[in-house]
């Protein structure tokens, strides 16, 4: 008997979803950063462990949108939560409790699924500062590991059972140029401050994998001339020194040379362009 299913990581920005994500497939796979609100589309990672498959899903977080492709990115999110087997709803320890998650969604009912309450970062809560959580709710730290093995039992036991959906070998489900544009975006958020990085979207023009290196064409799009001056740098460095991180990335998941061809272009206000968030994938329905 194997047991399969959907497990979304839910909570509100920067509650710690991509890192317990990366942590669970052991792979690099989602944007991790210190700002707020970096994942913007579902990042899907796999484990296959024993007899159970978990399908995890890292979705935008909760949030208050402020303009479109923050309506988009909390649609997306609902969506996720919807669609799920089960519902792993992630609040940092140091916070504790979590409000209810129905509230923090803005739903006008609980979900229909399942829901595990996880605390996160617990490595950053000194031992004799920890509140006494329900038996039901988890613990864990992606940095120590500590409680993954319990949450993975925890989800185990709440998956239905099924066939698993894919190969026991694979990470994730998304083509390798999702990816590839994911890790720029990521480099972006490293070496640009302030608001910039928020104001970025990567699109791949061209990914020939069979090349020597791999070759990839990307544009970053900024939304105003000013901005691309920055991005650019003096003499070009800070585009280099992105281009490098970014590279350096895509090389570490892909195990092979790439060659990044980065480019910056404008386009205006394309976070609340509906048109302009259709192009770059940002479904908007």
């Amino acid at each position: 008997m194997t047991r399969c299913g959907t497990i979304v990581l839910a909570g509100r920005p920067n509650v710690g979803k991509s890192t317990l994500l990366n942590a669970l497939v052991g792979e690099h796979l989602a944007i991790v950063s210190p700002k707020p609100q970096s994942t913007r589309l579902p990042v899907v990672g796999l484990l296959t462990k024993d007899d159970t498959q978990y399908i995890f899903t890292d979705s935008p977080g909760l949030l208050e949108p402020e303009y479109q492709l923050h309506e988009v990115m909390r649609a997306t999110a609902l969506r996720a939560i919807n669609d799920a087997e089960v519902i792993a709803y992630l609040h940092p320890l140091a916070e504790y409790p979590a409000p209810e998650l129905a509230a923090v969604a803005g739903l006008e009912r609980p979900p229909r699924a399942p829901i595990i309450t996880v605390y996160t970062k617990s490595d950053v809560v000194r031992p004799s500062g920890r509140p006494a959580v329900r038996p039901s709710d988890v613990v864990v730290s992606a940095v120590t590991r500590e409680g993954l093995d319990v949450f993975l039992a925890t989800l185990g036991s709440r998956l239905p059972e099924s066939p698993f959906h894919y190969d026991p070998d694979e990470l994730a489900t998304q083509p390798m140029r999702f990816f590839a544009a994911e890790f720029i975006r990521e480099a972006a958020f490293e070496q640009l401050h302030e608001e910039l990085p928020y104001s970025v979207a990567c699109e791949i023009d061209e990914f020939r994998e069979g090349a020597e290196p791999v070759y990839i064409r990307a544009v970053l799009y900024v939304e105003r001339e000013s901005q691309k001056g920055i991005v650019i740098g003096e003499g070009g460095r800070t585009i280099k020194a992105l281009g490098a991180a970014a590279r350096a990335k895509i090389e570490a998941l892909l195990q092979q040379r790439v060659f990044l061809d980065l480019h910056v272009k404008v386009l205006p206000k394309w976070r609340r362009d509906e048109p302009s968030l259709k192009r770059l994938g940002y479904a908007t329905s």
